[in-house]
This record gives structure tokens, sequence and C-alpha cells, in this order.
């Protein structure tokens, strides 16, 4: 009795869900960061609105490629871009940001409300909860721990809205031409490979009873 015990409660450490809970960790979003992502809105996308709140129907998972939490909250944390980001600031003023952060040991951050509109993928923007994981690339893999905290994130949010679609960063641009994509600039693209296509690969076989919408081809 005390052996199938011992091997019921290995099974459990190994197998059973682990209850996760999410640290409120606010980045700076002051009257200038509302009036930039109202900007935003209304510049990209064509969105005239009172307040920067946004429906989610879609999750894009990303990775910061900056190897800690404190540096990647910070490079968040500023309601503008900085001068680093050529690549971007062209399309406006407003600093990156997402509403989650992962970090390394999988600590799931909430760094803005869920329903604010954050800055992490062109043209989906405004119906995006945008989930950044600490590291990545191939300097950094992300971790076993960040998979496991991505999964449950996915779940909890599944759980709260009408969410679609589960999409990596390197796939944003399959939305061209799709009822979501908003992007008025045709010529504002990025390159993107995060969060890596195992990964994606692994979150998708996991959360697959939760039946989301395929992505286009």
């Amino acid at each position: 009795m005390k052996v199938i015990k011992i091997l019921a409660l290995v099974v459990c450490l190994t197998s059973c869900s682990v209850t996760r809970t999410i640290v409120d960790k606010p980045i700076t979003f002051d009257d200038e960061r509302r009036i930039l992502t109202l900007e935003y809105m209304q510049d990209r996308y064509g969105l005239v609105k009172e307040s920067p709140n946004i429906i989610p129907k879609m999750i894009v998972l990303h990775w910061t490629v900056i190897p800690t939490f404190e540096k990647s909250f910070n490079a968040f944390d500023s309601p503008t871009l900085p001068n680093s980001r050529p690549d971007i600031n062209a399309a406006g003023t407003l600093n990156v940001s997402s509403q989650f952060m992962v970090d390394r040991d999988g600590t799931i951050y909430r760094l803005m409300p869920e329903t604010t509109m954050a800055r992490h993928v062109i043209g989906l923007n405004h119906c995006a909860i945008g989930v950044e994981n600490v590291g990545g690339d191939t300097g950094q893999p992300l971790t076993k721990a960040q998979l496991k905290s991505n999964i449950w994130l996915v779940r909890y949010l599944a759980e709260k809205y009408d969410i679609e679609y589960l999409i990596g960063h390197y796939e944003y641009t399959k939305f061209e031409n799709h009822p979501l994509w908003l992007e008025q600039d045709e010529g504002y693209r990025t390159q993107k490979t995060d969060p890596g296509t195992d990964f994606m690969q692994n979150i998708r076989k996991a959360v697959k009873d939760l039946n989301f919408k395929p992505i286009p081809e």
C-alpha cells in the first residue's frame, strides 16, 4: 500500500497541473501613453476611440531577446520609443509593450490591463493580447518553465475572453487581408521569428482541446 501511495505521489508531482498566479507589475501608463495609444489606433487602424480598450480575439506569443526580466521590463516601461528602434518609430512614437511577460523561471507578470491596447504586433494590436517571454533566440532558448506558464496563461485567457486565434509573432503576416487585419500602411512590416516554431508547436499540442481557429494560409 505504501509503495502504491508513493508511486501515485510521484505521478502527481510530474503530471498534475500546477496552480499558477499572476503578479501585477504595471509599466507606466500615464496620460502621455494613453494619448499615444489613441493616436496609434487612429493613425494605424482608422479607429477613433475615447479609451484604448480592446476586445481580445487573439493571443500572440513573443520573446524579448533580452536576457533578464528587469531589462525587458525597462525596455517597455517608457511611454515613448527609444531612438534605438528606427525600424518601427516611423509608424508612431508609442513604445512597444505587452499585457504579460513571463520570466525565465516561469513567473507570470501582468504589465497592463488585459483589455488595454499594447503595441506588440503589426496590424492586430487592436484585438490581440501579447505575451512576452524573457530571453529567446539561439543564445538563450526559452525554458520549460516558460512553456508551462504560457500553456497555463493561454488557458486562463481563453476562459475569460472569446479568443479565436493563438499565434506566434512570426505568423502575424498571414492575417493580411483577414477581417481582423487593420494596418493601413502596406509598407509597414517587420520580419519576426519569435517565439520559435518548436515552442509554438508544443503550446498548440498542449491546448489542442481549446479548438482555436486555424491560421489563414
